[in-house]
């Protein structure tokens, strides 16, 4: 009622509650701000430009079935190892259940894992590839993990043909403990064995590469790529400068640090990725 006796043409109601989903997809919206240059950017356009910024070459994330899609000739990718799933041997549990940690991100991520391997073509010519999915707990690498990783390795000696791994990883999973850390020698064994066949394996650094997965076999390509200002190596800088109790330089564990410093071989912005690989192969294939 109004103060007058008038009738309201409307009464007020409780503002619905919607979903955490749909809170989040409301939020984000058309429009997203840049971390290189902080201008805001119509979404589509960097969708459109390979989820880069169209203004400044910021790189964002990628999708990881979208990066095969990018440098893989159309269709050919075929995935292989789909029955890996994680146990849990230590049944370990801190705020929540291993388990649980795992199906959740299955959930928002859509992966069962936080690497996707396979057989493909680059150019015509076939490849054994694989690509880590930060999404998934932070691309950390477990038993699983390390096992896809493995059979990379495996399936291109077999086939005696080139390998290829985009790396995007937090490190060795903390809730496999030790089963862990022996993925990164399980790895490197299948990759020493890789050698006899003489055949290329070129590793793609992305934004961030760290922890167990740089200290085995990332860092031991034939060629090592790496996309612009990709967070690269062991320790954090923030860990790093807590324990030495130094300031670190400028652009420390860039990518574009890395390459002055003669730890990398090439910085390839993602459009020229594809081009780039080809022509790698083609000379080392």
């Amino acid at each position: 009622m109004l103060r007058n006796g008038a009738m309201a043409w409307y009464h007020k109601v409780p503002a619905p509650k919607l979903p955490p989903e749909a809170r989040k997809s409301r939020m984000e919206g058309l429009w997203i701000k840049c971390d290189g240059c902080s201008e805001i950017i119509y979404k589509q356009d960097v969708e459109k430009n390979l989820e880069v910024c169209p203004r400044c070459d910021e790189h964002f994330p990628l999708p990881v079935r979208r990066r095969l899609d990018l440098v893989l000739d159309p269709g050919t990718f075929d995935e292989c190892d789909l029955g890996l799933e994680t146990t849990d041997p230590l049944e370990f549990s801190d705020s929540k259940k291993y388990k649980d940690r795992v199906k959740a991100s299955a959930r928002a991520s859509g992966e069962n894992e936080a690497f996707v391997s396979g057989l493909g073509r680059l150019a015509g010519r076939e490849v054994s590839i694989g690509a880590f999915h930060y999404g998934f707990m932070g691309g950390s690498m477990g038993s699983v993990v390390g096992e896809k990783v493995t059979r990379v390795f495996e399936r291109a000696t077999e086939r005696r043909i080139p390998a290829i791994v985009f790396s995007a990883s937090g490190g060795a999973r903390m809730q496999e403990a030790i089963f862990s850390l022996m993925q990164m020698a399980k790895s490197a064994a299948a990759l020493a064995r890789f050698r006899r066949v003489r055949q290329p394996y070129i590793s793609v650094l992305l934004d961030p590469t760290t922890g167990g997965v740089s200290a085995s076999f990332a860092f031991l390509g034939d060629i090592i790529l790496a996309e612009p200002k990709a967070l690269i190596g062991f320790a954090g800088p923030r860990v790093i400068e807590q324990t030495i109790r130094q300031k670190l330089p400028e652009g420390f564990q860039r990518s574009e640090f890395l390459l002055q410093h003669g730890m990398i071989d090439a910085i390839v912005p993602r459009r020229e990725l594809r081009d780039r690989l080809s022509q790698i192969l083609g000379l080392l294939g």
